[in-house]
């Protein structure tokens, strides 16, 4: 008879001397998982097995019953637990003045962190592996229609492994630290100077790296020698962020002139001494990192592993894969060609992010910033409108005021984000940041995309059936519906597109946009890999091995196509320091929106939106296929593509 060895060396025969010796696979799999999760402190083997006897459910109807009521208790107190969340973070989060060092401290306070040993200590974690234990990816895949089998799934992802309390809590503070330390990452652009000494942006214009530095790029483009000349400085802005020569003078502070290409600084136009930030950066992905480790210990499993096996539910291999088959397609360097051309110059490092494909790129964007300001001078004003802004979108009125009547809006300090809530009668909030003048049209496009956010984080929890099906498969799903309603934020400003091109240029918008995303991934990817195999590594060691993990990249991937090498800009984005292996989420969703993209034309956005949306936490697989009735692939854009290019 096959054996179990637990965690606290005691063994356990497959039948745990129950009297019935036929026992069902899902019975078997609950016992299999409390005696995983057993410790000593928990009791005695004979103890564990007697509460496997009292506690299984094995009328059908009953255990429904049960499974509501746990339902209940759980959106009970994961709600109030993001509910406080909320509050603890509000002023490091929220713009409302300057921070004071007591908002740091009880940010990083996690009101959670005692959920799971508490739960373990009351048994209430034992009751529920017993009951509803975990499913493989497999098993979950051939639960087909049954919604109620999916719940109970979803139920059984809850309780899989221990981690002390200290250790919830620790995690708080690490990322906590990170966010903080990202958020206040500003670049006071009207005092960057050029190598004659000649300053560029307007006084007051503040960059919060990487988001607003790389976005500047982008409203640059057709903006002739100036805006070359912008976007040249931007880039060694960043190349001076990545490899940390970047003074700490500069960050977060306008109290020096600064010289992005020699690296001086000068205060009244006097020389002052510079200081490299050194290492701050990479000691941050370090202090992640170490904290993972011991996250490891206790659920045996990597970060990695669990990010995309149990988080994403697709293999760090597949994902790597699709990649590198999409970035390694002919079809780029044609595309890059078209670039090219229609810049009228040689592609350089920054060009991954070239924005000319888009509508919005011939358009003027200080016009489109006076009509976004004038309409939106403060997060007021912003929340008031949306349900004027899903009107447009296709929703009709009732439904657009009770979608937007659940969301918030909140003036962020940083770029902006979607918070959602796991309970019915908590708001999701749309944070994004508004400048004392208003809403300018960057920021207009970024609260646009959490506002996507926001929808899905309405409609996956006020309009599913199981709570335990909440959200969405993983995040690369919400990013999807966040991009697409991006796509249209034109749109809501009343900016229409009659060219005949239309579908073609945005066809190619999303491709140069996914080959950059894929890039970043991949750097993000093996970053996490390069760590797992030196532990031990400094923040130096771990700058140069990111950077040249960057370079190695950029000459696979890129070289082909812009004919330079070593290039370092795929190691700029904020996301590797505060949410690691998250790029990958963007790279899917991407993938994800052009399937759904493809799937609704002919049909009314709205509608299927909120239909879609309303499937809740399949795996991907599953999802994609109820969602469109095709699998999730980069074919039908390699094909899409193809056709395009034959035009050209």
């Amino acid at each position: 008879m096959k054996s179990l060895t637990l965690i606290t060396g005691l063994v356990l025969t497959a039948s745990l001397s129950f009297p019935l010796q036929a026992q069902t696979d899902m019975k078997q799999k609950g016992f299999e998982q409390v005696a995983r999760l057993w410790q000593p402190q928990d009791g005695t083997r004979e103890e564990m097995e007697q509460f496997c006897r009292e506690n299984y459910i094995s009328d059908p109807t009953e255990r429904e019953k049960v499974f509501q009521r746990i339902s209940y208790y759980l959106e009970s107190i994961f709600g109030y637990y993001g509910a406080m969340s909320v509050r603890l973070d509000w002023n490091v989060t929220i713009d409302n003045g300057p921070l004071l060092p007591i908002d740091s401290r009880f940010a990083a306070y996690s009101p959670s962190a005692h959920f799971s040993e508490d739960f373990y200590h009351n048994k209430l974690a034992f009751y529920i592996a017993l009951n509803f234990p975990q499913l493989s990816l497999a098993e979950k895949e051939a639960l087909d229609n049954n919604r109620l089998a999916w719940a109970y799934a979803r139920l059984g992802d809850t309780f899989t492994g221990r981690m002390p309390a200290s250790i919830r809590q620790r995690s708080a503070q690490v990322n906590s630290d990170a966010e903080m330390y990202v958020a206040a990452y500003n670049i006071y652009m009207g005092h960057l100077t050029d190598r004659k000494g000649k300053k560029l942006f307007p006084e007051n214009m503040i960059l919060l790296s990487h988001w607003n530095l790389r976005d500047e790029i982008k409203a640059n483009y057709n903006k002739g020698k100036e805006g070359l000349e912008k976007q040249r400085m931007v880039y060694e802005v960043m190349k001076r962020i990545i490899d940390q020569t970047i003074p700490k003078e500069v960050i977060n502070s306008g109290a020096y002139d600064w010289n992005p290409f020699s690296n001086t600084i000068t205060a009244q136009g006097k020389p002052a001494d510079a200081t490299p930030e050194a290492g701050e950066r990479y000691q941050k992905m370090l202090n992640n990192f170490n904290l993972m480790q011991e996250i490891d210990s206790y659920s045996g499993h990597t970060f990695i592993d669990r990010n995309f096996n149990h988080g994403m539910e697709v293999g760090v291999d597949e994902a790597i894969a699709l990649f590198h088959n999409f970035m390694s397609a002919p079809e780029l360097k044609e595309v890059g060609k078209l670039i090219r051309k229609r810049l009228g110059r040689n592609l350089e490092a920054y060009d991954i992010w070239y924005d000319g494909f888009k509508l919005r790129s011939n358009l003027n964007e200080e016009k489109l910033s006076e009509q976004t300001r004038a309409r939106y001078p403060d997060a007021a004003a912003l929340e008031k409108d949306l349900p004027n802004i899903l009107v447009k979108l296709g929703f009709d009125r009732q439904r657009a005021d009770y979608l937007a009547s659940k969301i918030a809006v909140d003036p962020a300090r940083g770029s902006g984000h979607a918070l959602g809530s796991p309970m019915i009668g908590e708001k999701s909030r749309l944070r994004t940041r508004i400048p004392a003048g208003g809403l300018d049209y960057k920021g207009f496009n970024i609260a646009i995309h959490e506002f996507g956010h926001n929808v899905e984080q309405t409609l996956s929890l006020y309009d599913i059936d199981y709570t335990m099906l909440s959200g969405v498969p993983n995040t690369s799903f919400t990013e999807a519906l966040a991009f697409m309603f991006q796509a249209r934020d034109l749109l809501v400003l009343d900016i229409s597109d009659d060219n005949p091109e239309k579908d073609d240029m945005n066809l190619l918008d999303k491709i140069w946009s996914l080959y950059e995303i894929c890039g970043v991934s991949m750097v993000d990817i093996s970053v996490w890999q390069w760590l797992y195999a030196n532990p031990n590594a400094t923040a130096t060691q771990l700058r140069d091995a990111a950077i040249n993990i960057a370079r190695a990249v950029w000459n696979t991937y890129y070289e082909p196509v812009f004919g330079t090498r070593d290039e370092t800009i795929l190691a700029v984005y904020s996301h590797i320091i505060s949410y690691p292996l998250y790029l990958s989420a963007y790279a899917f969703g991407q993938i994800i929106e052009f399937q759904l993209e493809s799937y609704m034309q002919g049909k009314n956005f709205a509608t299927e939106v909120d239909r879609i949306y309303r499937l809740g936490r399949l795996t991907p697989a599953r999802w994609m296929m109820e969602a469109t009735g095709t699998p999730l692939s980069v074919d039908p854009m390699l094909t899409r593509l193809r056709e395009v290019l034959k035009k050209k």
